[in-house]
């Protein structure tokens, strides 16, 4: 009998805390790998310089500290306005409100989208879901201009009653064809779940289909 585990094991080692530890007890359904930045550097360093690994997170840490909300506020950018709108010629607002601006925004972001100086392809970002020794891709994290209304959303994009900010979500897929992301908000915990609180696994797509 000194040899049969209890069933209860781990509930047993969960409990026998012996004091702080360093050991990250957050649940997340994202990679490690996803939240690392890619850098620019030799693996092998001459003496005197720092290491990648301590240039990685450094910049793991900067960027962490970033947020794309507050960078945009910071230059007189409204997020809310960065998707174009319904035309309402009766709701026009005065000039003086509209900053000069006579005519609403009507052109979509991907209009001004430039790649040329994108760290990572596409399918580089999606890659970062692939851990070592596990064949199901798990979701990356990013960040999309949503609006707060999933619904209303989903049935009319453009609508003037509708609030855009920028959400926490887990990116799931990327479709070649159409340049566009497939995301999934996150939950209040952060994670990426189903309607029956399932990681999301391989862009949502099961054995069934």
């Amino acid at each position: 009998t000194k040899f049969k585990m209890p069933e209860n094991f781990k509930s047993l080692t969960d409990k026998q805390v012996v004091g702080p530890s360093t050991e990250d007890l957050t649940e997340s359904d994202f990679p490690v790998q996803s939240f690392k930045p890619k850098v620019q550097m030799p693996f092998k360093r001459l003496p005197g310089q720092n290491p990648r690994k301590v240039e990685v997170e450094r910049k793991r840490r900067l960027y962490l500290t970033f947020d794309i909300a507050e960078l945009l506020a910071s230059k007189g950018i409204d997020s809310n306005q960065l998707m174009p709108r319904h035309y309402d010629p009766e709701n026009m607002p005065p000039i003086e409100e509209t900053k000069d601006s006579v005519f609403p925004i009507y052109l979509p972001l991907q209009v001004f989208d430039n790649d040329e100086f994108d760290c990572r392809t596409p399918e580089e970002w999606i890659s970062l879901g692939l851990e070592p020794g596990c064949s199901d891709r798990k979701p990356v994290p990013g960040k999309a201009l949503l609006p707060t209304d999933d619904v209303l959303g989903h049935e009319d994009p453009k609508s003037q009653e509708l609030i855009y900010e920028w959400i926490d979500v887990g990116v799931l897929d990327y479709d070649k064809e159409t340049d566009l992301y497939l995301v999934h908000k996150t939950d209040k915990k952060g994670l990426v779940r189903d309607e029956e609180g399932r990681p999301i696994l391989n862009g949502g797509i099961t054995p069934q289909g």
